[in-house]
């Protein structure tokens, strides 16, 4: 099928062409119907006068034969129990009257005009040279003897309007549709061109040029509201991209500083076995590759908690996470018995990522503090050290970011302890920050045990 045929365009047209066709032809059918009706009423009404005006002639005792000079402005045919015609105005020539409730149309040859019994009929008789339609009614005389067949000539100049309309009709309706199908052609040609602006520029959109968004229309109608949301998926490919390559870089450079450090290690000891001790380059080596071995695990967790939450949830109480992870390690304070749902062991590791920052800058003291605020299930950890500068409260939680005193990579971590901290958090539903310069405040949604 060609492009056009199949396009949205050419689909609205026609199914407006088609809706307005079936329309309009019902309505138009209607109508007729209707005023043909009302001209058939109109006729059968006046014939039934003219048949109850001949029966009651019949039933006083006047004769058929008297009817032409009894009966005026009237066409009729009355016949016999045999069925035969005793009498007819006009005078007919092989026509007939003799059916009723329906149109009979009478040939000029199937009457005689000129009889002189065909004087006393309908005035629309006169000087007629064409067919004549009536509409025929049924009445039967008191006596039963006779059956009378009146008629009235349907109204020529309503019949010649509902014919004009008719004929208007026929060939104005498909015109009109048609007209309705353009108009639809148009009207959705106008309102795609936005949709294909859109399409165009998503079309060149590459994976670099990101930062490029679809125009938006100012309508405010569901194209405006989709170019919209293309935008804001633009951006968040944008941001998720962004974030990628810059997650891609740090974690390269910080895989590159151990192994060049191993790989340095091993060389001068290849270089020179003996004036190097054996035990202490393997021991350096092996402090390199635990470094290695802890940061791989923290980018493998990281692209797990990326790509899906967690999984195999279960009700978690978080004192018993905080007693399991702080043991030994630091206080733990305990205010209610708040319970999430998670997976205990991510809740774990992200308790014991705040611990291990906090022990690595408290000087004397860490404390883990456990209690539910209005529906959310709080993890507080605080160390006694110099806290962190307010400006760099947000950026702490980014992947690979040390401050400057915990940069010394001997004890200042990967720089990914706090993004997976944040990630998990983020991850069951809820959200990590710092306040107060030392205090490091996790909260998630409480679940309800009622």
């Amino acid at each position: 099928m060609p492009r056009f045929f199949r396009s949205t365009r050419f689909r609205v047209a026609v199914t407006a062409f088609a809706a307005s066709a079936v329309a309009l032809g019902a309505v138009a059918v209607w109508f007729v119907l209707q005023a043909e009706s009302r001209l058939r009423n109109t006729a059968a009404q006046l014939a039934d006068a003219h048949a109850d005006a001949i029966v009651q002639l019949l039933n006083t005792g006047a004769a058929p034969g008297d009817l032409t000079l009894l009966v005026r402005d009237s066409i009729y045919e009355v016949v016999d129990r045999a069925g035969a015609s005793v009498a007819s105005c006009p005078v007919l020539r092989g026509g007939s009257l003799t059916v009723y409730d329906t149109d009979v149309t009478l040939r000029p040859y199937e009457f005689d005009r000129a009889d002189v019994r065909s004087v006393g009929c309908a005035p629309e008789l006169r000087g007629l040279d064409d067919d004549l339609t009536l509409h025929v009614v049924h009445a039967t005389s008191g006596d039963s003897r006779y059956q009378v067949y009146a008629g009235a000539q349907l109204d020529p100049e309503g019949q010649a309007a509902v014919d004009s309309v008719r004929t208007v009709l026929t060939f104005g309706v498909p015109a009109v549709a048609v007209l309705i199908g353009v108009i639809a052609w148009l009207a959705v040609r106008r309102s795609l061109r936005p949709v294909e602006a859109i399409r165009g520029e998503v079309a060149e959109i590459g994976a670099h040029d990101l930062g490029r968004r679809v125009p938006a229309p100012r309508s405010g109608d569901e194209i405006a509201r989709l170019a919209g949301t293309m935008n804001d998926m633009l951006a968040r490919l944008d941001e998720a991209v962004t974030r990628q390559s810059r997650f891609t870089s740090d974690a390269s450079h910080e895989l590159r500083t151990p192994l060049a450090s191993l790989r340095a290690q091993l060389e001068v000891l290849l270089a020179h076995p003996d004036r190097l001790d054996w035990r202490h380059a393997c021991e350096n080596a092996l402090l390199d590759v635990t470094r290695l071995q802890d940061l791989v695990a923290d980018l493998v967790l990281l692209g797990k908690l990326d790509h899906a939450g967690p999984d195999r949830l279960e009700p978690v109480p978080l004192s018993e996470v905080a007693e399991a992870v702080a043991a030994g390690r630091a206080e733990v304070e305990v205010r209610g018995a708040p319970v999430v749902r998670g997976q205990r062991s991510r809740l774990e590791r992200l308790l014991r990522n705040l611990v291990d920052n906090a022990r690595r800058h408290a000087v004397s003291r860490v404390v883990v503090e456990v209690s539910a605020v209005d529906g959310w299930a709080v993890l507080a950890v605080t160390d006694d050290g110099p806290g962190v500068p307010e400006a760099d409260r947000r950026r702490v939680f980014d992947r690979f970011v040390r401050l400057d005193d915990a940069r010394a990579r001997d004890d200042g971590g990967s720089g990914l302890g706090l993004a997976i901290v944040a990630d998990i958090a983020r991850a069951h539903g809820g959200t990590a920050e710092v306040e107060a310069g030392s205090r490091f405040v996790v909260r998630l949604p409480e679940l309800k045990t009622s």
